[in-house]
């Protein structure tokens, strides 16, 4: 494990130093102050060609800016100017330590800049004790002691006055540039993989430096114009007050991979910024999850309090304070309820030039929260995500499946069943695109069939945040009744159908439009994603899996007719889905003597006759 050293507030920054010189690769997320995201120290005898070479590439790889030294030889006591530069140019400074490290004069010079940056601008610094012990590195053990007795031998060999003097001040320097990064808490790699070491490394600068990882894109396919347009009204100034933007889809769509991505290019234009992630979750899973996130917020954004306040009005009431006096980046991630939104946000508004991202599964909960209720109402803008096109549908399962753009000879046609399968959803592409990597086409196709069967499990669960987000039970059963039987059925026809059956639809339907569990057609008629829909009809189907007579509802029209048929319905059936021409192809043509209040949709009423029987 990596352990960061822990940085005051506001801090943002980036370095590194050895190497091979001025080595840039990518575009970097550098501001105009920093040149490179990271600097390398390193002793090149030691790791030159194996484990400094492998973390290069993999920060490069990674899209990071990394300087390396190209300097073979130490041509000189002194730090190259440009070493130096580059060191003062970056936001962040790996130190691999290793065995002969104090070896090098450059690299202890190197140590001091780095460190007096770490104090004076907030410079990361990242220590890797590379087979050695933190403890030999603070106390000059072992190698460290050896090199700092021959550096002490150099220094009382000197004849001349003045560098033995400059020698002396440099040995003190370096004595406590040791001492300083031992306690910086870094953890050795000895017994671990360097493939994973280094992985951890490049997720921690990609954490600490907000710099989008390269192996992370295929997240953002088919994101760029929301990148374009998130990316614009960010940069939009013309406001004097702050400016809020609402992105919302339901559950997988990529709300918080969008707004994570924004938030890491441009969140240190700001004065100060803070990312809440995954709130929603957070807040039911812990009693006092809401209030933990408020300290989180409160210790970004304002100076660390020692002390702990558990009461939700009062935290608040510091977030606002805060906010009012400086110039923000603030990232809301899912937000489910007006609780939340006014306990991370209060009333009193924020600095001129903030900019507030929120993530949701309802669209219009933002203007509902008090901060709208004032005189003086932030600029609002709402943006929503849809699926993606069949082309990027397909570049995104395939760079999953395939590792590439394309899919594979022989796998052209289950690979267009699948796209059509997921419509556009993100999430179920990327899920079903890693689970059937290196697969044959016969285990695709198996998966094919079963899909028809069940909703995979990873995507269910995150389309049910929509579901159990809804205010009541009457709107979970008006979500129930449209899976099952009213999905490209006119709206006016649903409502009148289900309005006598006691479902409000009036403020039901536009709650579910709102947590985009449901959409309503260019003809009037109810729309649903097909992994929502069958979302629901999976909630329906889990009352009772092999005894369909026991579910509320029933929409397959084989499973209707047996029930029917066999008088296995009993009170607890609510509505079924029924095609009338089984009755003739059965000869039954006699009503059913069935004693249940249920709702019979018939197959007419897809072909524009609305009628119901009530059983």
């Amino acid at each position: 494990m990596v352990v960061l050293s822990e940085l005051p507030e506001g801090s943002s920054s980036s370095s590194s130093t050895h190497g091979h010189s001025p080595s840039t690769c990518g575009p970097s997320s550098s501001t105009q102050a920093h040149r490179y995201d990271v600097f390398l120290s390193f002793r090149g005898s030691d790791t030159r060609h194996s484990f400094t070479d492998h973390l290069h590439k993999a920060l490069i790889d990674a899209d990071i800016s990394t300087f390396l030294d190209d300097e073979e030889i130490e041509t000189g006591e002194d730090l190259k100017p440009e070493l130096e530069s580059a060191i003062k140019a970056s936001q962040a400074s790996i130190i691999v330590l290793s065995k002969n490290y104090a070896t090098s004069t450059w690299c202890l010079d190197e140590l001091v800049l780095i460190l007096e940056q770490r104090m004076t601008s907030d410079h990361i610094v990242i220590p890797i004790f590379y087979h050695v012990e933190p403890t030999h590195v603070r106390k000059q053990q072992s190698s460290f002691g050896v090199a700092m007795s021959k550096h002490k031998q150099t220094m009382e060999a000197e004849t001349n006055a003045n560098k033995r003097s400059q020698w002396a001040q440099k040995m003190d320097r370096w004595n406590k540039a040791l001492k300083e990064v031992a306690n910086l808490k870094g953890n050795d790699i000895n017994g671990r993989r360097e493939t994973d070491f280094i992985e951890e490394i490049v997720r921690d600068i990609h954490r600490r430096l907000h710099v989008p990882l390269r192996s992370a894109q295929p997240l953002f396919i088919g994101m760029g114009y929301h990148i374009k347009f998130i990316t614009s009204w960010l940069k939009d100034g013309s406001s004097h007050m702050a400016d809020i933007l609402t992105i919302s889809g339901i559950g997988g769509i990529g709300k918080t991979s969008l707004a994570k991505h924004i938030y890491g290019l441009y969140s240190r234009e700001f004065q100060t910024s803070s990312f809440i992630e995954d709130i929603t979750r957070k807040c039911d899973g812990k009693f006092n999850g809401l209030i933990d996130l408020q300290k989180q917020l409160c210790n970004k954004i304002s100076k660390p309090s020692s002390i702990q306040v558990y009461d939700i009005s009062v935290n608040t009431s510091k977030i606002e304070n805060a906010l009012a006096r400086k110039r923000v980046f603030l990232v809301l991630d899912d937000i489910s309820t007006l609780v939340q939104l006014d306990a991370l946000l209060g009333s009193n508004g924020f600095h001129p030039g903030s900019k507030v991202i929120i993530t949701t599964k309802d669209r219009w909960l933002t203007e509902s929260c008090a901060l709208f209720k004032t005189n003086i109402k932030p600029k609002h803008v709402k943006h929503s995500l849809e699926g993606l096109h069949e082309t990027e549908s397909r570049q995104l399962l395939c760079s999953h499946a395939f590792m590439c753009n394309h899919p594979k000879a022989g796998y052209e046609e289950v690979s267009y069943k699948l796209v059509k399968y997921c419509q556009g959803h993100p999430l179920a592409l990327e899920v079903l695109g890693k689970s059937l990597h290196n697969r044959d086409v016969e285990y695709w196709e198996g998966c094919m069939e079963g899909l028809k069967k069940e909703v995979s499990s990873p995507v269910n669960n995150v389309l049910r945040m929509s579901f159990d987000s809804l205010p009541s039970n009457n709107d979970k059963d008006l979500f129930k009744h449209i899976a099952c039987f009213f999905v490209g059925i006119d709206r006016d026809v649903s409502e009148t159908i289900l309005e006598a059956c006691d479902i409000n639809t009036k403020s039901g339907i536009t709650n579910l439009i709102d947590r985009c569990l449901l959409s309503i057609g260019w003809n009037n008629e109810l729309k649903m994603h097909q992994l929502v829909q069958e979302m629901g009809r999976f909630e329906v189907r889990q009352e009772s899996l092999d005894k369909p007579w026991k579910r509320s509802r029933l929409w397959c029209h084989k499973e209707s007719f047996r029930v029917l048929k066999q008088k296995k319905g009993k009170g607890n059936l609510l509505g079924l889905a029924l095609d009338m021409r089984m009755l003739e192809k059965e000869k039954l043509g006699a009503p059913f003597e069935l004693k249940i209040d249920a709702l019979i949709i018939h197959n007419d009423l897809r072909r524009g006759k609305s009628w119901m029987d009530r059983a």
